[in-house]
């Protein structure tokens, strides 16, 4: 198997396990702190990876997880395609940034998300929300170096012989 399919099998592996994730049945408290799974693990594709995994990439993302999770069809795919815009753009700065600063840029970046998901629900005349509405950018921001550990023990790279 060739390094680029490699590459391509742990991008899906760790994409379905987040979605995967998302769609588990929890308890009331934890739903209301379940971060947004696919959107960690699709910024970190597109840190690390921004010449196979990009826009286009996470948008198809985003419309996967919106017909799996039942929402109005492009919402996230329109959210995880403006992130991902921003991670490949900002990707040589941010991948050698300490993981504090690291932690800043991706809470600003869950924060973004989550509020043009609320302007979007706001406009299907979802009722406002509480306060705990803004958690899971929080509980996301915590879970980060989580996806780092995890999908970097998922990312394939070659041994070079000595």
């Amino acid at each position: 198997m060739s390094t680029e399919n490699r590459l391509y099998l742990s991008i899906a592996f760790s994409l379905i396990l987040a979605l995967i994730l998302r769609l588990l049945a929890w308890p009331q408290v934890i739903a209301l702190l379940n971060p947004d799974w696919v959107l960690l693990v699709s910024m970190y594709w597109c840190l690390t990876h921004p010449e196979r995994f990009g826009v286009g990439l996470a948008w198809l993302t985003g419309l996967l997880t919106d017909a799996a999770t039942g929402q109005l069809l492009g919402q996230h795919g329109l959210i995880y395609a403006l992130v991902a815009y921003a991670c490949v753009r900002f990707h040589t700065y941010l991948r050698v940034f300490p993981l504090v600063q690291q932690l800043a840029f991706v809470l600003l970046f869950l924060l973004s998300a989550q509020l043009i998901l609320f302007f979007i629900e706001i406009l299907q005349g979802k009722p406002p929300f509480s306060w705990t509405y803004w958690l899971p950018s929080v509980t996301g921001t915590l879970a980060w170096p989580l996806v780092l550990m995890a999908c970097g023990a998922l990312r394939w790279r070659p041994v070079t012989p000595y």
